[in-house]
Parts: C-alpha cells; sequence; structure tokens
C-alpha cells in the first residue's frame, strides 16, 4: 500500500491528534464544510 502514496510512510497517532487538536481550537473556527484528510494523499 506504501507504494501508491504521496508519503512513504503512514501516519502517526501524534500526527493525527494534532490535527484533531487544530480543528478543536477556535482559531480553526472558519474551517466548515470542508473535507480534511489524513490519509497521506491515497485518496488523493
Amino acid at each position: 500500500m506504501l507504494d501508491v502514496m504521496a508519503l512513504d510512510r503512514f501516519g502517526t497517532v501524534e500526527e493525527i491528534g494534532a490535527f484533531v487538536s487544530f480543528l478543536a481550537w477556535p482559531e480553526a473556527a472558519y474551517v466548515i464544510g470542508a473535507s480534511l484528510n489524513t490519509d497521506g494523499k491515497f485518496i488523493a
């Protein structure tokens, strides 16, 4: 599966946690109705 991903590794728990944490911050309040993937460009 790694050969079809833009990144040559899987995301870590810390990276996914940081992404979720960012979305919970008030600074991310303007992010609405968006599809934000954390898949290492696997889908795109």
